[in-house]
């Protein structure tokens, strides 16, 4: 007999502002479409949370900000899960799966350095900070000039330490600054293609149990399918790639109907860049992204 539909929802989610903002804009929309239901958040301490010193690279686990709620989910403790999708490892959990995918944030990243409007115009030698090696290398191929220094923590954290002058910029994801009520710290919206975001940035993945039908159907609601799609393609890509938050890969997926375009990077030691583009139907986003990914390795990125 299959089950009914919950009356209660509980949310895993990182106890961050950000996550919780996050957590709260996937509570909303379920609210709006399934105004029975009650949902309440679970608070999860993950592993990156509980170290935000250290390289993540150093903290010797796949999924620091993500394993801690899988095994809320796991456990029973929870029903679903929010993640920020960039985060999630691209091999999915044995009985897990990614239920919904809302409508997607503005992918792009901005830059954070007070009165300074554009990554030119920073003083020689600046120093940004940054934990993403995607994000320094973008940077030092505009200017090779800047120190880059290792910059951890939340979102609210990385502000403060421009603004206290600790560094004098560094560059973060549009959509995490604006769910973070913190859009009057964006400096300068830094474009594509000369700046193109990690994969699946700016997205949300509901995730949930593979045998919990009723879970799944409710969440269903909420999904939307041009987010669904870019977010295949670039993970895709990524995935195959078999990279991770230590290599300096970039992928951006627009939609226009049934048309999904993807434009890929992966910046290299020397200070180039290898680029990919993709063009097809958004129905073959996996493939598309299985694609980019194949072309960049027979250029000799590995």
């Amino acid at each position: 007999m299959s089950r009914a539909a919950p009356s209660v929802l509980r949310v895993a989610t990182r106890g961050t502002p950000l996550a919780r903002a996050q957590t709260g804009l996937v509570i909303d929309a379920l609210r709006r479409v399934h105004p029975q239901v009650q949902c309440e958040p679970v608070v999860v301490r993950t592993v990156g949370d509980a170290d935000t010193t250290r390289p993540l690279t150093a903290l010797g686990e796949r999924g620091v900000f993500t394993k801690a709620l899988q095994d809320a989910l796991l456990e029973g403790r929870a029903d679903v899960a929010v993640h920020s999708f960039k985060d999630l490892p691209t091999e999915p959990a044995p009985g897990l799966t990614i239920a919904a995918v809302p409508r997607r944030g503005d992918p792009r990243e901005a830059l954070v350095a007070g009165s300074v409007r554009s990554l030119a115009d920073l003083e020689p030698g600046a120093t940004l900070g940054t934990g993403s090696p995607r994000r320094g290398a973008q940077a030092l191929r505009r200017r090779p000039d800047l120190n880059i220094v290792p910059l951890r923590g939340s979102v609210g954290t990385r502000v403060a330490a421009q603004r206290e002058g600790r560094i004098h910029a560094t560059i973060m994801a549009v959509a995490g600054l604006r769910r973070a009520g913190l859009d009057a710290a964006i400096s300068a919206v830094l474009e594509p293609p000369d700046f193109l975001p990690a994969p699946a940035q700016a997205a949300l993945a509901v995730e949930a149990r593979t045998d919990r039908a009723d879970v799944l159907a409710l969440v269903a609601a909420i999904e939307d399918a041009s987010a669904r799609a870019a977010t295949t393609a670039e993970r895709a890509f990524l995935h195959d790639l078999q990279g991770g938050c230590s290599l300096p890969a970039a992928a951006l997926a627009t939609v226009n109907g049934d048309d999904l375009v993807l434009d890929t990077a992966v910046y290299v030691e020397d200070g180039g860049v290898v680029r990919t583009y993709r063009r097809g139907p958004a129905a073959e986003a996996a493939a598309l992204g299985r694609e980019a990914a194949a072309e960049t390795v027979a250029r000799g990125v590995t």
